[in-house]
């Protein structure tokens, strides 16, 4: 009996499909709407493929380090370094050593929903994850570079397993473990990318919350960063709080 469209698509779309005798049999079908499945599947395949050939490219150096005989490595990633408001943040994540997550990158080159689809997979599979949040307070006090490198030494130590390896995303940590630091390491290492997406979630929702109490500057939206509603709010109401008084524009409105 000949399956209707929505079985075909039911079928060729599940996770668990393997089945190339079944496709070679769909190719014959004359129906418009069983070409256009095949064209959606194979383009879907195309996509996945390109997502494993990216994830292989990106734990090149996690591979170095295991071969070096290392059990745990974790990837550490910062940020909120350019907001005018809210803390830094940085996440430490470590990654179990075969373990394959499809479209880790750097937080910013994805979607919310992305993120927040990753956040989670990353929470169900990591071996640890720790957080490190400095506040406005510490970032006028100790400036935005070292506060981001204290926030990753914090989330380092918040790991319940002790990393032996670490990689960093462009910038070294006041530790004795061995690290390597990577420029532009959230685009190059599954395992920084994945503390860049936890980092990012993290201070997102934190950011949102502030947006309660706070409800002036849009924090919700621009998570801190000066964006033109964030600047009508300073403008229109001084500042909160939670704004870095170190950082212009927000000084001016002191």
């Amino acid at each position: 009996m000949t399956q209707s469209i929505k079985e075909i698509k039911t079928r060729l779309f599940d996770q668990q499909f393997d089945d190339p005798a079944y496709l070679a049999a769909l190719r014959d079908d004359t129906r418009s709407g069983v070409k256009t499945l095949i064209a959606q599947y194979e383009n879907q395949q195309i996509k996945q493929q390109q997502l494993i050939a990216k994830s292989n490219e990106m734990s090149i150096f996690e591979r170095a380090a295991y071969a070096k005989g290392v059990r745990f490595i974790a990837g550490l990633d910062e940020v909120g370094r350019g907001p005018l408001a809210g803390p830094v943040v940085a996440a430490a994540v470590i990654l179990p050593k075969d373990c394959q997550i499809l479209g880790l990158n750097d937080s910013k080159q994805l979607s919310q929903k992305k993120r927040d689809a990753l956040f989670v997979e990353i929470h169900n599979h990591a071996i640890a994850i720790g957080m490190g949040v400095v506040s406005h307070d510490e970032i006028d006090r100790l400036n935005i570079y070292q506060a981001s490198r204290l926030a990753m030494k914090i989330a380092l130590e918040d790991l319940a397993v002790t990393p032996e390896y670490l990689l960093v995303d462009a910038m070294t940590i006041d530790t004795a473990i061995e690290q390597q630091s990577l420029i532009k390491g959230d685009a190059r290492s599954n395992s920084i990318a994945a503390a860049s997406i936890i980092a990012k979630v993290y201070r997102d929702n934190l950011m949102a919350d502030y947006h309660q109490t706070y409800p002036y500057y849009g924090f919700d939206k621009n998570a801190g960063y000066g964006t033109k509603t964030h600047l009508d709010g300073l403008k229109d109401h001084g500042i909160c709080p939670i704004h870095r008084k170190t950082f212009a524009p927000v000084k001016q409105y002191l």
